[in-house]
């Protein structure tokens, strides 16, 4: 490839596109949109030459031509989940994960499905499930890996002993050719095959050459001598020209030839997708089972699983130690461990599927009394139905959370893809293991040891010389190992970057010229992928951390406190780039908010800890925070902490975007609206002053739209009003006036800014609800929480909020009386930030203070655990109500006690609403510019939920701004939990 094409050429290509073009370094947006495309979920980074995201047939066609004049190469992007970096490089990156993500149609009665190829595995089988169908391959990427990738990868996953590869399930593809052209790859009798080998242009070139390659009889015995053994199903090295000699082509006797297996794990190197048609199955019996069975060592559970194969699972799939102790005290998965029995060295989840739980039992007793006879195995669990999805959990969430590892040494993704064939592996695993010994290295071994492919990850430092060439050392040296067993160098995470100079080592010169040529057929400019799976660079170039190697990077300094992930800089390292955050509402969660609603790469947790990553590696700055480029990406992030809990790693943007707002603006200034956001109590505390007034200017249509453009604020939004009084001030005169409010078990109310000045009525209904049921209420001396300032990145201020708070709440709280919050986003700040904002001395009264703060749904369901409250107390009246839940309540795991304590009275029926984010996440959905993308998160799930219910459905919500969205996308009215609960309670 030459150099990258000039600015007027790209721009004369931007303006003729549909979709969006992003080429110049003179714009921060266009940097870094290019930025986040440098890497993917490997272990390399290199910045592309232009990031394009087409709309249209036609874009991609007119990509192609520009590839073919400018002599650069387009990279094929999907979910960018690649573990081979396959879609990195210096060339012109095309994401179709936002705009190709069509299911175009459904054949149930011959069990096909025709879609675009950026349609994502489990939301296609959302769309399949009402027809009884499924399309089978399942990675562990499922919720946003698109079918794209998954034809270029030939994904695999989970079940593929039962339902195969993407291959198997590649009926038909629509692809764009190398000079721009269409064509359609599918099987081809003998006649339709004579008919493409008279055409006279790409595509009859292209079966020409490859009919005849893999009808030379050299060629063919090059081939079958050494490609992989056939009973390995998950041979993906190379092309798969394997599987075109395996159906019989040839001179004599032709009969088809099918492109599409080739296409499927070529990675886009040959042509581009535009279409695929696909077989679907059957959706698998209702009732399942998993028999975990536990082992006291790795070399146990390898040869059990040769015993496991014969009783015909539908998987069967290895956790080690390693992957299980990351499990404990983890925000998510702690509570999923409620299977391990003891301290095992390994697991193996096998699974079955069957009409009734009869024949789970019967399968399960058979594999169990086999097992126990070979002496294999120490216990044998069955978990069965709903609590099978927790335990499967645990193992997809393996290449996440083993990044949970502190300091430099990381487990890498190196020869996690060998795959062997599964009588072969406990061989292969001994011999591994010796080889890493050798090295010193520690590894995890974790997933599908039914297929004979285990992911082994050794620990390797990256970030040194001595360990780069380790990297190395050891692929050669497996490979080495993958010849002996005659397996597959890459079982279905692709060759790429990574894998793809070793393929010469492991199937030979001559078949490594095959694929060499059969790329120049297909691809002669190299304008797709170059150097993936054939000439790639030397495997140990372009790594994420080259420039680290180079120089000393000095620590930053911040204001809360990252020494539990060892600083600010390790704490973003942590992105795997596993993607978990770019999965759609259809899968369900929080996280990404912004990505749900605009489908793009910047807007996700993994672009954000790779941006911030990037400069505080590289950055020349002394304030390494002052970059526009960051502040592009962070812009749409809306501090909605799901990252906290849903990213397997736990990489907690919220805290990192507000560290990087403090420095950055104490480079670049303190915009006005962002004070006066910060400043929000003291703003309503002047409006509590004249209320009425107040009320008047932001209800006024004509001061309305004036105070909202002055500020920023959207005009099509409301804003909230302050009370006739405040809370504090209405408290003190009810206590005079109620002799029992005093008498009764006591605790404190935290009387948080919101409820202050803007819900006071819920504060009020409150307090008399915990009155009513036996509490004295007082409301300690305490500021406000520092959420606001928190928000807008004024952490100095709320620092200085969280110190002042944590030491009047510690006096109070001494005795271990309990402090009980209204507005989640307030009361939860005290078991979150404070932790990380007060200085050492502080923390264990910091403690003190998390351990007993409490949302009120939350304090009044403990109660009801221990005796203290009954459904007696309430009305038997039916009501049904639909609970939308904070984000703060999922990201901390404190939801379900809303749930339930809604559940109490008798024959309330609650129903969670399955969304994310509302979408307004504090001042985020007032602000001019977020208003649209706030609005269209709403509408994924939330909005469309509130709509459809009945008038008589109470629709609840604790959070103000959640009510507030509520309000503002729906026209209805959500009640707080308390205002619930005191209208439930018999007076």
């Amino acid at each position: 490839m030459t150099s990258a094409p000039s600015l007027s050429a790209f721009a004369t290509l931007e303006a003729s596109l549909a979709g969006e073009l992003y080429f110049d370094d003179a714009s921060s947006l266009h940097q870094a949109q290019k930025r986040v495309y440098a890497t993917d979920a490997s272990v390399y980074q290199e910045m592309p030459v232009a990031v394009a995201i087409p709309q249209t047939k036609e874009d991609l066609q007119k990509l192609i031509r520009f590839a073919n004049e400018h002599h650069i190469t387009l990279i094929p992007r999907a979910a960018g989940t690649s573990l081979a970096g396959q879609v990195v490089g210096n060339g012109l990156v095309v994401d179709i994960s936002k705009y190709f993500t069509q299911v175009l149609e459904v054949n149930s009665q011959e069990s096909w499905v025709r879609v675009q190829p950026g349609v994502i595995r489990d939301d296609l089988n959302a769309v399949l499930r009402p027809h009884g169908l499924l399309f089978g391959p399942e990675t562990s990427t499922a919720s946003r890996a698109m079918v794209g990738g998954m034809i270029g990868n030939n994904s695999c996953g989970l079940h593929s002993i039962v339902w195969g590869d993407t291959r198997t399930h590649l009926l038909s593809a629509k692809v764009l050719l190398s000079d721009g052209s269409e064509a359609e790859f599918k099987p081809l009798t003998h006649e339709e095959l004579q008919a493409k080998l008279t055409l006279q242009n790409l595509e009859g070139e292209i079966y020409r050459r490859v009919y005849g390659l893999i009808s030379d009889q050299n060629n063919r015995a090059v081939i079958q001598q050494n490609y992989p053994k056939k009973t390995l199903t998950r041979r993906n090295t190379g092309y798969a020209l394997d599987f075109l000699v395996d159906e019989g082509a040839g001179p004599e006797g032709q009969t088809t030839l099918d492109l599409c297996k080739l296409l499927a794990g070529s990675e886009g190197t040959l042509a581009f997708v535009t279409e695929a048609k696909l077989n679907l199955i059957p959706l698998p019996p209702k009732e399942e089972g998993l028999v975990c069975v536990h082992f006291n060592s790795l070399a146990e559970a390898l040869e059990a699983n040769i015993i496991i194969l014969r009783h015909q699972p539908m998987s069967s799939e290895l956790v080690d130690k390693y992957i299980m102790d990351f499990t404990k005290g983890h925000r998510t998965y702690d509570a999923n461990r409620f299977f391990i029995e003891g301290d095992p060295a390994a697991l193996l989840m096998v699974e079955f599927m069957a009409d009734s739980q009869d024949i789970i039992t019967d399968k399960a007793e058979a594999l169990i009394s086999d097992l126990t006879a070979a002496g294999l195995g120490y216990a044998y669990p069955v978990v069965r139905g709903a609590l099978t999805k927790p335990v499967w959990d645990v193992r997809k969430a393996g290449l996440g959370l083993i990044r949970n590892l502190p300091g430099d040494t990381q487990p890498v993704n190196l020869i996690e893809d060998c795959a062997v064939s599964p009588e072969d592996l406990p061989a292969y695993i001994a011999d591994l293991k010796q080889v890493l010994d050798k090295h010193q290295l520690q590894a995890s071994y974790y997933a599908h040891a039914g297929a004979g492919e285990l992911h082994v990850e050794p620990m390797i430092n990256l970030k040194t010389e001595v360990g780069k060439q380790l990297f190395r050392t050891v692929l050669a040296e497996t490979t080495e190992l993958v010849k002996k067993y005659n397996g597959s160098l890459s079982g279905e995470h692709g060759d790429g970057r990574l894998r793809g100079e070793f393929i010469s080592q492991a199937l030979g010169a001559e078949v490594y010229a095959l694929l060499q040529e059969v790329k120049q057929i297909f691809d002669p400019k190299h304008i797709f992928n170059a150097g993936k799976i054939v000439d790639t660079p030397p495997m140990n170039e372009f790594l994420r951390y080259e420039e680290k190697t180079q120089r000393q990077v000095i620590p930053v300094e911040t204001l809360f406190d990252f020494s539990q992930q060892e600083g600010i800089l390790r704490m973003a390292e942590k992105c795997s780039g596993s993607g978990d955050c770019r999965k759609t509402h259809v899968s369900g969660g929080t996280m990404c908010p912004s990505y749900m609603a605009t489908r793009q790469e910047k807007d996700t947790t993994r672009a954000r800890a790779n941006i911030l990553r990037q400069f505080l590696t590289s950055s020349d700055k002394l304030n390494k925070f002052d970059h526009q480029e960051i502040k592009e990406v962070m812009d749409l992030c809306l501090s909605c902490k799901a990252c906290k809990s849903e990213c397997p790693s736990s990489v907690d943007v919220a805290k990192m975007k507000a560290e990087f707002l403090q420095h950055y603006h104490d480079a670049n200034g303190i915009p006005l609206r962002t004070r006066m956001i910060g400043n929000f109590t003291k703003m309503q505390q002047l409006a509590s002053v004249v209320p009425g007034v107040y009320n008047f200017m932001i209800k006024n249509p004509v001061t309305s739209k004036l105070i909202k453009k002055t500020v920023g604020f959207a005009v099509e939004r409301s804003l909230p009003e302050v009370g006739n009084t405040t809370l504090k001030t209405w408290f003190k005169k009810w206590q005079k006036e109620n002799a029992t409010a005093n008498t009764g078990k006591p605790v404190y109310l935290f009387c948080d800014e919101f409820t202050n000045y803007n819900d006071v009525e819920i504060g009020q209904t409150t307090v008399k609800l915990l009155t009513a049921l036996g509490y004295a209420v007082q409301i300690p001396e305490h500021l406000e929480s520092g959420r606001t300032y928190l928000s807008k990145g004024l952490v100095r201020d709320a620092k200085e909020i969280a110190i002042k708070n944590v030491q009047l709440l510690g006096k109070a709280m001494a005795n271990g009386t309990p402090i009980i919050g209204i507005e989640p986003s307030a009361i939860l700040t005290l078991r979150d930030e404070y932790l990380d904002l007060v200085p050492v001395d502080l923390v264990p009264t910091a403690k003190i203070v998390a351990a007993n703060s409490f949302l009120l749904e939350e304090f009044l369901q403990k109660e009801a655990e221990n005796g203290n409250l009954t459904a007696d107390a309430f009305t038997q009246e039916k009501k049904q109500i639909k609970l939308h839940g904070h984000c703060y309540q999922k990201a901390l795991q404190v939801l379900t006690p809303t749930q339930k304590i809604l559940s109490l009275p008798q024959n309330f029926e609650v129903e969670m609403i399955p969304s994310g984010c509302c979408g307004m996440a504090g001042s985020f959905g007032y602000e001019e510019e977020h208003y649209s993308v706030s609005m269209q998160i709403g509408e994924l799930v939330l909005f469309p939920a509130v709509r459809n219910a009945a008038p008589e459905v109470i629709i609840a919500a604790a959070g103000t701004s959640c009510r507030h969205q509520i309000k503002d996308g729906t026209h209805k009215k959500a009640l707080h939990p308390a205002e619930i609960l005191w209208q439930a309670l018999k007076k």
